[in-house]
């Protein structure tokens, strides 16, 4: 199958597309929907940059008499479903990151991630205005790594791991607030099987459109809940557990911080930031793909400010001695109640969404070239629904496993987040290059603007590198030390673990 597609001419507005002639690439794609049961799909760039382009014209009529159309997302839709992936409870655990770090180190730390998400983001953008068939992050990696099955179906378990393991911190954090908010009245095993099964419900929605307007509430009520959270630190007497020790803060790392907190601590900000691992489906379901660059810079913006004004003002009014994680745990009872009860929303949605996410993916691998993936059948419905099932089993099993918050925070960041915050994209980048100048090694060819983006590339993956090896070390440290000093429950533990 052959399309046109249109893309920028050129560099514009902080895109990092570039010139380039009409180039085709081939590839399997095992996510992609193709004719008569082809997966080899042969595509064109020609320069168009109409504001109808030939991908849109081609978007449109693709799903045209189909009963369930996919492709359906504004740009206003995916900002509210990127906010509300980003407005969540990790953000509470920035005031311990700076009680580590220090007040300035972390926002350092937290303007530098920030800034990295977004370049990837317009890497991510570029690369698939570029090779519009890789629907995923998994097409990606194939891609990435010389057409190999064997690297799709890798990238695919890490994938499927992520998204997974977030749900689980997601029902561990809704049992924290059950547990909190009730004295633990019941066994905290049954507080998590009731928060999956409530998630469950809200993943059922089969297309992102349709799930922008909880999005958007999950981000607002979550915006609130922070703000919450910076207001009572503020003006309550003194922080939950004070013991008359004053309250301090440091502008730098204190004095005998070891490496292990301090990589923890890191992790935690890198953790937050990074959420590339979702951009190419959530490009791939917009009417314009191309107006994805204006959502990065909207939900950055947001981002930046809400995670510095909540690490630091939170951090400078609960200070070093009275710090948890999440922040919750340093309001007085009735404080910590009320702004908690504002992430409620979060606490459900957004494991909902990473569930949706798992399970669309599957779902259309499976029924690509299928009347199920685009018509309201009952075997369609049921395997959708049984994914969903299965997604929701794993994260209740990962909650009771790894009781932990910080932590697990940690974990996530050094075993994922290293490929698909970093490494995946420093690697686009060169790819892009070698296909503009049909070169394996361009970098004599480049440009001088090329050949800094090509160097800052390079960086991205010597970080990712560097999270997965030392960073995954420091977070297993963390675990067997907090292990071994009891600061965590047992496997599938009744005991609260309120905050």
């Amino acid at each position: 199958m052959t399309s046109l597609v249109g893309r920028p001419e050129h560099f514009d507005n902080g895109s990092l597309s570039d010139d380039s002639d009409v180039h085709k690439t081939l590839i399997n794609a095992p996510g992609h929907k193709g004719h008569k049961g082809e997966d080899a799909v042969e595509f064109g760039n020609f320069g168009d940059d109409s504001s109808t382009s030939y991908r849109d014209a081609l978007i449109e009529s693709d799903e045209e008499g189909h009963q369930i159309k996919y492709r359906t997302c504004s740009w206003q839709h995916t900002t509210g479903l990127l906010l509300s992936e980003y407005i969540v409870l990790a953000i509470m655990s920035f005031p311990w990151s700076y009680s580590v770090l220090g007040l300035i180190p972390g926002l350092i730390l937290t303007v530098f991630i920030a800034s990295t998400v977004l370049y990837t983001g317009l890497i991510v953008l570029d690369y698939y205005e570029r090779f519009p068939h890789l629907k995923n992050v998994c097409d990606i990696g194939q891609h990435l790594f010389w057409g190999s099955k064997a690297a799709w179906y890798a990238t695919a378990l890490c994938f499927i791991a992520n998204n997974t393991l977030i749900q689980g911190l997601h029902v561990l954090v809704g049992a924290k607030y059950l547990n909190t908010i009730t004295n633990h009245s019941i066994c905290s095993v049954g507080f998590s099987a009731i928060v999956a099964v409530i998630s469950f419900v809200f993943s059922v929605p089969r297309t992102f459109s349709s799930l922008s307007k909880v999005a958007y509430f999950s981000a607002i009520t979550m915006f609130i809940s922070v703000i919450l959270a910076m207001i009572f630190a503020g003006i309550q007497d003194h922080p939950a557990g004070y013991d008359g020790t004053p309250v301090t803060y440091s502008l730098w790392p204190k004095k005998g911080t070891t490496y292990v907190d301090a990589m923890g601590a890191f992790l935690n900000i890198v953790y937050t930031f990074v959420g590339q691992i979702t951009y190419p489906q959530f490009i791939s379901e917009m009417k314009r793909p191309r107006e994805f660059k204006k959502v990065l810079w909207i939900v950055t913006a947001c981002e930046l400010v809400t995670f510095s004004l909540a690490g630091s003002l939170i951090y400078v009014y609960v200070g070093n001695e009275y710090m948890t994680a999440p922040a919750f745990g340093s309001l007085t009872r009735t404080y910590k109640i009320v702004a908690f009860s504002f992430a409620v929303p979060t606490i459900v949605f957004v494991g909902s969404l990473y569930s949706n996410i798992s399970a669309r993916f599957v779902f259309f691998n499976v029924f690509r070239n299928s009347e199920h993936l685009y018509s309201h059948t009952k075997v369609g419905w049921l395997a959708w629904i049984g994914l969903l099932v299965l997604t929701w089993i794993g994260a209740f099993v990962i909650a009771e496993v790894i009781p932990f918050f910080s932590d697990l925070l940690s974990l996530m960041c050094s075993l994922f987040d290293c490929w698909f915050g970093f490494v995946f994209w420093g690697m686009a980048y060169f790819k892009v290059k070698q296909n503009k100048y049909k070169k394996s090694c361009p970098y004599p060819e480049l440009t001088a603007f090329e050949k800094i983006n090509f160097i800052v590339s390079g960086g991205l993956i010597a970080i990712g590198i560097y999270i997965l090896g030392p960073g995954l070390y420091a977070t297993v440290q963390s675990i067997i030390y907090n292990f071994q000093s009891d600061a965590y429950g047992s496997v599938f533990d009744c005991a609260s673990n309120g905050i």
